[in-house]
């Protein structure tokens, strides 16, 4: 059994490469770690399911188990998407889930995403578990009667759920593409009960992923769709990451609409029944987003990244709509409020089937010159005390305003650059925009001007 190691405990959720990091020993004792939590709160059951990868029916296995020696039941769903796990802790009448899935990492990883009593666990609440399991304080509470075990399968009621509330103004012709990842097993029959013509690329649940990685964050895993709409008469095209929770659009034409201009159309349409309330954003996203927000009558509020704190943060607000960078959007408008790839890829046809050239309309939302996210790649735990010497030293002249919720924001008069740490890897994450290429290549000069003053040996991911 491998030794438990605090470095699988991120900032969102537990992750870790099977066979080194993790195991089913580990698995059984984050069970028995989140099933004890749950039962402080007061919860007796906890509804488990795992997506396409390899590993996930060992790690699902022992998950229950542990779950069950804290004396707590289990619903198992079986293979479904990260999202249906969220559905079922608002239909089933248990407000706990754990979803076993590496996301978009490669195939030999995967992990544990968690809601809580009603509420996705992040950083401290994560802690407590590593610590439960530290200290061996789990193993003294495990003297209560096993939890029972049961299989519940929870398709239909979330494609019915879906399909009652929508309704498309005419039939489109779509492309699909899920990477092989899980969301392959329900994308094709979601989107035919809404009356589409569904073209389905690796919908085949693969947990080695043979054709592409399943990250439609990344352009090159884009590029099959962008065939098949030029090959066919389809209009649109959608991809899905690993376990069904993010969604990538990609218009006729080729162009990819990445999440923050997706929230565009999003955010203009929620606002007709949710006129003057937030809408929540993160710090990776575009500029204009908070001119359209204001203009279509809500109030623009940005904030960290990471799905869990999204949440958090409309939850406190009561913002009806979220969204970010990475493809995670949270509909609380007609839906539950947390992030479904499927879903806002659903709630994108609704909009764009009233329109005669959906993809004009795409491609009319407000865009500039900007760079994909940029990787500076450090050693562990260096990230966090870079960002925090920037914070406090680094000077801008010539900026607008400097935003510092989540690493550092600059924006220009013409455009904005951002470095912030990632809580998943060593890596500070940076991403730039501006009006022209010229604006993009002086605010990317100010950057390295001020990251080289703190650390004159930083690679930097631009020249």
């Amino acid at each position: 059994m491998l030794p438990i190691q605090n470095s699988i405990f991120k900032a969102y959720d537990i992750r870790g490469i099977v066979g080194k990091t993790l195991d089913v020993g580990i698995a059984r004792q984050i069970g028995q770690a989140f099933g004890t939590a749950a039962r402080t709160k007061g919860e007796k059951t906890v509804i488990i399911g795992r997506d396409g990868r390899l590993s996930g029916p060992e790690l699902a296995t022992a998950l229950a188990a542990g779950l069950r020696d804290a004396g707590v039941d289990v619903i198992d769903l079986g293979v479904v998407v990260t999202p249906m796990v969220y559905f079922a802790t608002h239909v089933l009448g248990a407000q706990s889930g754990i979803m076993v899935t590496g996301s978009h990492n490669p195939p030999d990883y995967n992990g544990f995403k968690m809601v809580l009593a009603g509420e996705a666990i992040y950083g401290d609440a994560i802690q407590q578990l590593y610590q439960a399991i530290e200290d061996g304080s789990v193993e003294a509470t495990i003297s209560v009667p096993s939890g029972s075990y049961r299989r519940h399968d929870i398709k239909q009621a979330y494609l019915q759920r879906i399909v009652s509330d929508t309704k498309l103004a005419r039939p489109m012709k779509i492309v699909v593409d899920c990477g092989n990842g899980v969301a392959g097993a329900f994308a094709g029959e979601l989107y035919r009960a809404l009356g589409c013509e569904v073209q389905e690329l690796f919908c085949e649940v693969d947990g080695t992923f043979p054709n592409h990685h399943p990250d439609p964050a990344h352009p090159e895993n884009l590029q099959d769709v962008i065939r098949a709409l030029q090959n066919s008469d389809a209009e649109i095209g959608l991809a899905f990451d690993g376990d069904g929770d993010r969604l990538g659009v990609v218009t006729k034409d080729g162009q990819i609409i990445y999440p923050d201009r997706q929230l565009m159309l999003f955010a203009a349409d929620v606002l007709t029944r949710h006129p003057g309330r937030e809408i929540l954003y993160d710090v990776k996203c575009t500029r204009h987003l908070a001119p359209w927000i204001t203009e279509h009558g809500g109030k623009p509020l940005m904030w960290k990244t990471g799905h869990s704190l999204v949440k958090a943060k409309m939850r406190e607000t009561g913002a009806p709509l979220g969204g970010e960078m990475s493809g995670h959007v949270f509909f609380k408008d007609r839906w539950y409020g947390f992030d479904d790839g499927l879903y806002a890829g659903v709630r994108l046809l609704e909009l764009l089937s009233r329109e005669n050239d959906p993809s004009a309309v795409l491609n009319a939302l407000p865009q500039s010159s900007s760079t994909p996210e940029l990787q500076l790649k450090l050693e562990e735990g260096e990230n966090f005390s870079l960002i925090e010497k920037l914070q406090g030293e680094a000077k801008f002249p010539g900026a607008d305003d400097i935003i510092k919720i989540d690493g550092l924001r600059v924006e220009y008069p013409d455009g904005f650059g951002l470095a912030r740490s990632s809580n998943t890897t060593p890596v500070i994450v940076m991403r730039f925009e501006a009006e022209s290429p010229s604006a993009l290549l002086r605010i990317q000069a100010e950057f390295k001007r001020v990251i080289l003053a703190a650390k004159p040996d930083a690679a930097l991911p631009f020249p």
